[in-house]
């Protein structure tokens, strides 16, 4: 009896067993920061043999036993390994949105690309390498590092891609097109990026060649997506040259999710070592959220928000620089009287509403508006001193003055004020058809701009006010102009992307058209565009590709103005026809991945306005009066150089020449064959016409070349060194308020090493007893950085001044020499 009652007891209890761990069906799927679903993601029940992979879509389902809660492993090559525990209660069925970030030491180049950017010949940047090198000019310093993309000046974030000037970059933060202040006319000026890195998910980049689904500019796209956080955390970071916080997070069910930033810059450190003594007061400041929710599965919205205040005073006490050869060198030397007070307050919104259905539809609807208040004021004199320097070696005062050749003063005056907004209605969307996917969009925009410009030069040479008269005094040079501009732009776009298979080779052909209407000038554009790509099924691992069409680029507000001050009503679009040739090889070399990636281009230009560069500000003609061209090759080699971590080496060589129109002049000489600065009174067999033809364009840089590597110490990777490396031959100048063809000089060669140590003091793994603040810390890291380590003096622009005998000199400004920063980040 006793027996019976003992199975009778052990039978009740696999009853309860049974019952207690019932089978739920797990339905989920995976995705990564940007919601872009993850194929072929391996799915593990913690504790049991069961498991499955996710579809194309990033779909799974799988069937388990289980009691309370049920904990699922994912995992994906490139991607985080992450758990994901689900209460069971008495449910049969559970739903799972896993997202999965990337994985810092994956080479990402070689695990995510392989699949979308290396057939649309994009390059996708890992956030974590923006964060680690050594910088001065914020988040654009890695662009700078890339094959095609250029910059001369460490204190600017802008740079030049393939020819193009600063304007012929699009900017994207969650699909809104980024605007930065207009005014700015130096790197010091500048101020913040609007990007901010601690914010940032996924960033892709185009060098040329993209598709019809990107607006209309002649140059680059840089596409930037924001976190959608789903933890929380938080950063902070400060050095010598500011800091920044940032908060992300969501609520308990994550429908809520918040992303937030706020940043402090000042570059005064940095200033001080410029050739210009003076009291430098930069003070640059933005704050930026990002806040969206969930109302479905299907549907959500986001608000996007920023404001920076940027504020520069300059009060320039004097500047002695010493230029020249060794046979010939000269100092000058020029006291400044008198200040500089600018100020750029900008702000931008944006509301964003999506629909997405079954992973086959995506819908955008978006509303954005950006707003900017600029002030450039200024009245500084100089008085300036020219002198002769001894330059025999074997003199005892080699190096000291022996001559006074040039004395003189100028005095500079601007009251310039910019008040712009920018209203945008946008929609866009997505349908995946079989093979096909379709593109589409809508775009509306509203322009509304006052722009008063008064600025003039005066010129005193040697007593005598330039140009000489003896019965007037005139100024060097003035620029007037006062208008207001409201303007509607429309543009639409349509793309097909489709892929296929012929020969056991993979082929993928995107063909879109845009087109674009601005009411200003009552233009409208048509814009194919194609970018297609093939993989052969060969042994080694090679994409090849093909791009091109027409880019359109319509001008904004400083296009139109002409020279005079006067505004152009008849001013038409920039345009370009262009080809883009590629190759994408991924191979592994000391059993690490690497990929070599070369592009050849040619871009044909017609209705250029040409412009003049000084610095950062860019001085246009006002009308379509020039053809050109830009043609070169980039080649990039990145990969595991060292293992864990991703390096890269870039070589690009072009050439972009244009064609003004009516710009042939007359060359006189005297009897002995000497050029004379004027005809009067000679013969007419004593000059000859001059046609100049084709002349290089302000940014012609023939050669560039970078390096940005990455090492650790062996054994210890808590010790981490970051190399920036930068070369570019010099851009073309001449003597200021002259014709395109004078500019015959060539600036010095541009060569930056920025070096940047790194301590990890706490990591993820360190344990602290929880009634320690330092439990709270996930992350810690000290850096010591050495901007410009090898103390190089890069020329960004000239100051001209004349000697007693009227010859003028072209005196270097420099840029920033070496310096040290210190610099700490924390996680939490």
């Amino acid at each position: 009896m006793q027996r019976l009652f003992l199975l009778f007891i052990i039978i009740l209890g696999c009853v309860g067993i049974v019952k207690a761990q019932h089978t739920v069906e797990v339905n989920g799927r995976v995705v990564d920061e940007m919601h872009k679903p993850i194929p072929f993601a391996n799915v593990i029940a913690e504790g049991q043999a069961v498991g499955t992979s996710t579809n194309q879509v990033g779909k799974f389902t799988l069937k388990i036993t289980a009691k309370d809660s049920v904990c699922l492993i994912i995992s994906s090559l490139g991607y985080k390994e992450k758990t994901f525990c689900l209460a069971v209660e008495s449910k049969k069925t559970l739903e799972l949105s896993a997202v999965l970030t990337l994985e810092i030491s994956q080479l990402p180049t070689a695990t995510i690309e392989d699949t979308y950017d290396r057939k649309s010949g994009l390059t996708r940047l890992n956030p974590k390498n923006i964060e680690s090198i050594p910088n001065t000019s914020g988040f654009e310093s890695i662009l700078k590092t890339l094959p095609g993309v250029s910059s001369q000046n460490e204190m600017s974030s802008q740079y030049n891609v393939r020819g193009g000037n600063f304007d012929e970059n699009l900017v994207y933060v969650n699909d809104v097109q980024i605007y930065r202040p207009f005014l700015v006319r130096s790197g010091q000026q500048e101020g913040l990026s609007f990007i901010n890195s601690d914010l940032v998910s996924s960033v892709v980049f185009s060098a040329g060649g993209f598709d019809a689904t990107y607006g209309d500019k002649l140059s680059s796209v840089l596409d930037i997506k924001y976190k959608k956080p789903r933890e929380t955390q938080a950063s902070l970071s400060a050095s010598m040259l500011g800091g920044s916080v940032h908060a992300e997070g969501s609520n308990k069910n994550g429908l809520l999710t918040y992303l937030m930033g706020a940043r402090y810059k000042t570059n005064r450190y940095l200033l001080g070592t410029l050739d210009t003594e003076g009291e430098y007061d930069p003070d640059f400041a933005d704050i930026q959220t990002l806040i969206s929710y969930d109302f479905s599965d299907e549907f959500e919205m986001s608000f996007l928000g920023h404001f920076s205040q940027n504020t520069y005073r300059f009060v320039p006490e004097d500047k002695e620089t010493s230029f020249g050869t060794i046979n010939e060198s000269y100092k000058l030397k020029i006291y400044f009287d008198g200040q500089e007070k600018n100020s750029f307050t900008t702000g931008t919104g944006a509301i964003t509403g999506r629909y997405h259905k079954q992973d086959k539809l995506e819908m955008k609807f978006i509303a954005s508006g950006f707003y900017t208040r600029e002030k450039e004021r200024y009245d500084i004199l100089g008085q300036y001193f020219l002198n002769n320097l001894e330059s025999n070696l074997g003199e005892e005062d080699t190096g000291d003055s022996i001559s006074n050749v040039g004395v003189g003063s100028f005095l500079n005056h601007a009251d310039n004020t910019l008040n712009a907004g920018v209203f945008n209605f946008k929609h866009k969307g997505e349908l995946l058809t079989n093979e096909h996917k379709l593109y589409w969009g809508a775009n509306y925009q509203f322009e509304d701009i006052n722009y008063i410009l008064h600025e003039w030069q005066m010129i005193d040479s040697a007593g005598y006010s330039l140009p000489y008269s003896d019965e007037e005094v005139f100024l060097y040079h003035t620029d007037t102009s006062n208008f207001d501009i409201y303007s509607h732009r429309v543009s639409l776009y349509v793309m097909d992307k489709y892929a296929f298979e012929i020969d056991s080779a993979e082929l993928d052909v995107s063909a879109g058209l845009r087109a674009n209407y601005w009411t200003f000038n009552h233009q409208f554009l048509l814009s194919p565009r194609i970018v297609s790509s093939v993989k052969p099924q060969w042994r080694k691992d090679f994409v090849f590709r093909l791009s091109g069409g027409l880019y359109h680029q319509p001008p904004f507000f400083k296009e139109i103005i002409k020279r005079d001050g006067s505004i152009n009503h008849d001013i038409k679009a920039q345009s370009s026809a262009q080809v883009v040739l590629g190759s994408d090889y991924v191979f592994k070399a000391w059993d690490r991945p690497f990929k070599l990636v070369t592009e050849l281009y040619y871009k044909y230009l017609y209705n250029l306005i040409p412009y003049e560069i000084d610095n950062v500000r860019i001085r246009y003609y006002g009308e379509n009066i020039a053809d050109g061209y830009a043609t070169g090759i980039d080649i990039k080699l990145n990969g595991e150089f060292v293992k864990g971590t991703e390096s890269w080496f870039s070589l690009s060589l072009m050439q972009t020449k244009e064609d003004i129109q009516n710009d042939a002049y007359r060359e006189y000489y005297d009897e002995e064959g000497n050029i004379m600065p004027s005809h009067v009174g000679e013969h007419p067999d004593t000059s000859i016409m001059i046609e100049p033809g084709y002349i290089p364009r302000p940014t012609d840089q023939r050669v560039s070349a970078a390096i940005y590597f990455q090492d650790y110490l062996p054994g210890n990777p808590t010790w981490k060194a970051h190399l920036n490396l930068v070369y570019g031959t010099g851009l073309p100048f001449g003597p200021p308020n002259t014709e395109r063809y004078m500019a015959t000089g060539r600036m010095p060669d541009y060569r930056r090493v920025d070096l940047g140590i790194s301590k990890q003091i706490i990591t993820p793994k360190t344990n602290f007893p929880e009634a320690s603040p330092l439990h709270y810390i996930k992350d810690f890291w000290i850096s010591l950085e050495v901007f410009n380590l090898l103390d190089i003096n890069n020329t960004i622009s000239h100051i001209w001044v004349s000697d007693i005998y009227s010859r003028q000199y072209a005196v270097p400004n420099y840029l920033t020499g070496r310096r040290v920063n210190l610099k700490i980040n924390l996680r939490f």
